[in-house]
């Protein structure tokens, strides 16, 4: 029942990376934290893995999201690339981060994040669009940002990367493309340095590589990958407000679950 559950999570997580550009993650962490919770993890790693996993899980489903954006002509490489440059130290940092957190608080942590992000898609809450493309070295400073916060919250870093490319004039189907690919460089190091990290754990349930669950990976994989494309292709066609209003009421629910 359980890789069941992985699997109908890995089909949401992939619509939502494809159509939002957040990488799913925003939903998978509460998830498999409750699961974890249920299978009796050790509560002094079971967060910790529900973030790695969720990292690992969105090397996959970013991987469909981008090339499908990318053959609509609607990633800007040049923009996804320097963002990456400082992703790739700022996700090494946000585990480091996220791995001297305590289990508990690291809950309430990103229960604060899913009910912001919930405000935010709720109310449709966007920057607006102020000024022009910024600079390499700018791009790097903010990729360390989202990087660094992405690996503490288990996400794509969409979420935050989408609207900061719509404050800086982006049109919104190319700030999701642009997100998408940047998730991926998130996903993947975010994912080795979570399993670095929790390597010599001594909690860690069978099947685990570092704070990476193998079975919860292969399960969210196997459908993420498929509904990825899905979710991007309904990007370009559908305005998304009623369904952005119906996924901010779970992730408030979440959010509160996880407070309280």
């Amino acid at each position: 029942m359980e890789f069941v559950l992985y699997l109908l999570l890995g089909g949401l997580a992939g619509v939502l990376a494809g159509l939002f550009g957040i990488g799913g993650g925003i939903v998978i962490v509460p998830v498999l934290v409750l699961s974890f919770s249920a299978q009796g993890f050790d509560p002094c790693v079971l967060t910790h893995m529900a973030v790695g996993t969720s990292l690992a899980s969105i090397v996959f489903t970013s991987i469909n999201s981008i090339l499908t954006h990318h053959r609509k002509g609607a990633v800007h490489w040049p923009v996804a690339l320097w963002i990456s440059v400082g992703i790739v130290f700022g996700v090494w940092l946000g585990s480091l981060t996220a791995a001297a957190i305590q289990g508990p608080m690291l809950q309430k942590i990103i229960g604060i994040f899913a009910l912001l992000v919930a405000a935010q898609m709720a109310w449709d809450i966007q920057p607006k669009a102020s000024l022009g493309i910024p600079s390499p070295p700018t791009l790097g400073i903010v990729g360390v940002v989202i990087g660094w916060a992405s690996a503490i919250f288990g996400i794509g870093g969409g979420s935050l990367t989408v609207p900061y490319l719509v404050w800086r004039s982006f049109p919104i189907q190319q700030a999701v493309a642009t997100a998408s690919a940047c998730g991926f460089p998130i996903a993947l190091g975010g994912a080795m340095s979570f399993i670095g990290i929790g390597w010599s754990e001594a909690q860690l349930p069978p099947l685990s590589l570092g704070f990476v669950y193998l079975p919860a990976l292969v399960g969210i994989a196997l459908t993420s990958m498929y509904c990825a494309r899905l979710g991007a292709n309904l990007a370009h066609r559908l305005p998304p407000r009623l369904l952005k209003r119906l996924f901010a009421a779970l992730l408030a629910s979440v959010g509160l679950y996880f407070l309280i």
